[in-house]
């Protein structure tokens, strides 16, 4: 999806061109709400992704996508057609399976047309369709192996093509990369948006990785307790998160409780108790109570020395609070400071290693200045 795309989904949400369309379902186990009178709404050739806690719904609303839970009430709309009570084989729908799935007694070449031989598929399509999805996901070669003499992202790469083999107009990824190791995991996601992109089809993917909903979907969905709290692009939810709950979800960041005392010129001045008067920007919505938070990413702060080049900064950074570093954390491409300001407070602050030695790096016990533009703070009333 171009980035023009997604600026419209960020805007104006997917009205009018929506492939698929959730109406307020529930699904209760018991007393248990798994999924809360949930709507949504996807588009066609979108990336999306569920993101969210265990236990918060997410699987449990894909499997009614998939058909293998059916809704207490509520709608699932794809093209406009109800298929909340349609059986799973009768739906233009696939599901790929966290654990693969794949039948052990079965070639790589058998477990991808297991489907089309299940749906009656004449023999040269069968065959057609087949070696197209072998080469889509670069298993020539493999064939004729069994799963047990595929490495996990083979293995990864043949229910994929499963999968995808009956065309569907909705693909359902459940966790398909949760068992692969860190640097085949990031290969892997770069070979699914390939994928979702040539073949131009919609993907849903159920995810707790943080990292790999950000680097392959056009907009994530956060769940919490059956309930969507925020649909975004990636940057939006990173940037502009609409609750303290999203903030403190999505990412690292620092949340600091105030009072707003101010209102000026698009500014907002809080009164805090852990770092003095903070500037903010003023929200984008109107502020429903005069006590709220501010919330500052740790890579928005800035450390400087103490002393007369802690002045050096620009005009702006208006905020800037006295600390000592409490704690470095050294993470490669970038180093995590933890500064216990002089109210007892701990601010962290994100710097990145732009320079192979630590020539410029701050020590443990060493008394910095954190500071911070006004444009860096969000402001969140709940």
């Amino acid at each position: 999806m171009t980035d023009d795309a997604r600026r419209t989904l960020d805007a104006a949400g997917t009205a009018g061109m929506a492939l698929l369309q959730v109406e307020a379902i529930v699904k209760r186990f018991g007393e248990f709400s798994a999924v809360d009178r949930l709507s949504l709404d996807i588009a066609a050739g979108e990336f999306f992704a569920l993101l969210g806690p265990s236990g918060c719904g997410k699987t449990t609303l894909l499997r009614m996508l998939a058909g293998f839970e059916t809704p207490d009430s509520g709608q699932i709309l794809l093209d406009g057609h109800d298929i909340a009570r349609v059986p799973p084989h009768q739906r233009p729908v696939n599901m790929m399976f966290q654990n693969y799935a794949l039948f052990p007694h079965l070639s790589v070449r058998d477990n991808i047309a297991f489907g089309l031989k299940r749906a009656g598929l004449p023999r040269a399509e069968i065959e057609a369709r087949v070696a197209e999805m072998v080469a889509l996901v670069k298993l020539e070669d493999m064939e004729r192996r069994k799963p047990d003499q595929l490495s996990g992202g083979q293995r990864q790469r043949v229910a994929l093509a499963r999968a995808l083999a009956r065309r569907p107009r909705l693909l359902l990824l459940d966790e398909p990369l949760a068992a692969l190791d860190k640097k085949l995991r990031e290969n892997t996601q770069a070979e699914l948006m390939r994928l979702q992109r040539r073949l131009k089809m919609t993907f849903i993917i159920v995810t707790h990785d943080q990292e790999e909903a950000m680097m392959v979907a056009d907009r994530i969905g956060v769940m919490n307790s059956g309930r969507l709290e925020q649909v975004a692009t990636p940057r939006r939810l990173y940037e502009a998160p609409n609750s303290r709950w999203v903030a403190g979800f999505v990412g690292g960041i620092n949340i600091i409780d105030g009072v707003v005392e101010a209102r000026d010129a698009g500014r907002v001045r809080v009164a805090t108790g852990d770092a003095g008067q903070v500037i903010a920007a003023a929200p984008s919505q109107p502020l429903t109570t005069d006590r709220i938070c501010v919330a500052i990413r740790p890579e928005k702060v800035r450390l400087s020395r103490c002393g007369p080049e802690a002045d050096t900064g620009d005009a702006v950074e208006i905020n800037r609070l006295e600390g000592v570093v409490a704690g470095v954390s050294y993470l490669g491409g970038q180093t995590l400071y933890q500064v216990r300001l002089d109210s007892g407070a701990v601010l962290r602050a994100s710097v990145a290693n732009t320079a192979r030695l630590d020539v410029d790096a701050f020590r443990a016990a060493q008394r910095v200045v954190a500071r911070f533009t006004p444009d860096d703070c969000v402001v969140l009333d709940r």
